[in-house]
């Protein structure tokens, strides 16, 4: 059944429901936020199917939402957001992602654009060096098994007592760097062995790190706020939990797959594969991703102790400190509290098993942080109260893909690409060309038109543009 806009109620401009009455297996509405033109788009693949599908899982909890940078996934469509009853909804594997704990950290220079332009070469080239990158690149930090647990059980506290950080660094990252649920054994020996040597690498795909300037300031109070100012060097990092989380994935979605019969479960899509949460194997995978969650954080840091050396060995006393201000996952399960209307008169909080796949989380004043397509730019918002009544805190994770990695491969000149980035004064470092082409900017969306519809419906307000003067990929 292919879902058409007269299927759809429209709510607002930017946001459109599926009722419940569109499929008898619904538990809830879906809902999309987007512009006319956006669900277009959005229905060109399996993105609202997928979401439709998602309303059919046990114990969801009021509906289905999708955010404006939607494109089809894995189970879920990337861009999902859906929450189920804790403790007696089921946990979905196909609702965190494979790359469990993808996500973003801003880091932030003292150094205007002009302090910096003529280093920008020299930092790419050392950052480069720094900071190993491409498929199943490995790093020079080689753990034994015990260190791994460590770093498992601990994320980013494990980094900080070794010395690739400040204690300071954990207050600005989501949950202090480490879900305390994570239990190292239920992490399997295979993934462990794929994550043994790749803290403090990127990896490929559209993993990156961009050094970006100021480039706009929507809001003065909270950029101020935040320590953003125009024209500032900042530097972006976008990584996760490497192939390490990528088996967890795997090992539970094939684990999930032989169970749920045993809880009587059938699901409208084999990708949708689910668990009770409270079930032995819901518990084990929601301990395994937490640990893989743990893991990316500690990545990040172990990238930033990187940055932070090449950019001393680079400027010098004179370039500063390079501090946090703020590093949000975007593939991720979490218990959380949130209000549910149970009906008119009567709204309860309760905890809820919230499901991010693609999607950020935006709490009150917390720093948003969306990453945009190679060359265009990025945003760093702020999480409003809006969000909690209407997404479950949450917003969009960037741009989103328009094209496929292999139609744009066929259609993208890499070299030509590259070449276009370095005119508008992009420096590109890239382990490989052909993967330059699969993370063109025509790739994806438009960055501001997503923008713009979250900022819009109030789920995250914009604070500041970053514009890309420096990109390093796998």
């Amino acid at each position: 059944m292919t879902v058409s806009k007269k299927d759809l109620n429209k709510i607002s401009d930017y946001l459109w429901e599926i009722p419940r009455s569109y499929r008898s297996d619904m538990r809830v509405p879906a809902r999309i936020y987007a512009t006319g033109k956006m669900l277009d788009d959005i229905g060109r693949d399996r993105s609202l199917e997928q979401l439709i599908n998602v309303t059919t899982l046990p114990g969801i909890q009021k509906n289905a939402l999708v955010m404006p940078d939607a494109h089809e996934g894995y189970g879920f469509p990337i861009g999902g957001v859906a929450v189920t009853h804790y403790p007696d909804g089921v946990i979905s594997p196909g609702g965190i992602g494979y790359d469990i704990n993808c996500g973003v950290r801003l880091l932030k220079s003292n150094l205007y654009y002009e302090d910096a332009r003529n280093y920008l070469s020299q930092l790419a080239d050392e950052l480069y060096k720094t900071i190993p990158s491409g498929v199943g690149r490995g790093g020079k930090l080689k753990l034994n098994s015990r260190e791994l647990d460590e770093v498992l059980a601990g994320g980013v506290g494990w980094a900080v007592k070794k010395g690739y950080g400040e204690k300071e660094d954990m207050e600005h990252i989501e949950s202090s760097g480490s879900l305390p649920e994570a239990r190292p054994e239920t992490v399997f020996k295979h993934a462990k062995n794929r994550g043994r040597d790749q803290l403090g690498t990127l990896g490929a795909g559209n993993h990156f790190l961009e050094i970006d300037r100021v480039d706009e300031i929507f809001d003065e109070d909270c950029a101020k706020a935040f320590g953003l100012y125009l024209n500032q060097i900042v530097i972006l990092i976008h990584t996760g939990s490497r192939g390490l989380g990528h088996q967890v994935a795997t090992d539970y979605i094939r684990i999930m797959n032989k169970a749920m019969p045993k809880y009587k479960i059938s699901v409208p899509d084999r990708e949708l594969v689910c668990v009770p949460f409270k079930s032995p194997e819901g518990q084990d995978y929601f301990s395994a991703m937490a640990a893989a969650a743990n893991f990316a954080w500690t990545n990040r840091q172990l990238i930033t102790w990187g940055i932070r050396k090449s950019w001393k060995k680079v400027l010098g006393n004179p370039g500063g400190e390079l501090s946090i201000l703020y590093d949000v996952a975007h593939n991720i399960a979490k218990i959380e509290e949130h209000t549910i209307m149970k009906h008119e008169t009567c709204n309860t909080k309760q905890k809820l098993i919230v499901h991010r796949k693609g999607a950020t989380r935006a709490f009150p004043e917390q720093p948003v942080i969306i990453p945009g397509s190679m060359g265009t730019a990025s945003y760093v918002l702020v999480g409003t109260h809006t969000a909690m009544q209407e997404t479950f805190g949450s917003t969009c994770h960037g741009a989103g893909r328009a094209m496929s990695r292999h139609a744009a491969k066929r259609s993208v000149d890499a070299g030509k690409l590259k070449r276009e980035l370095e005119k508008k004064g992009i420096y590109v470092q890239a382990g490989s060309i052909r993967g330059l082409a699969e993370e063109a900017p025509q790739a994806y969306k438009d960055i501001d038109e997503v923008v713009n519809v979250v900022h819009n419906v109030g789920i995250a307000l914009k604070v500041a543009k970053l514009r890309p003067l420096v990109v390093i990929k796998g």
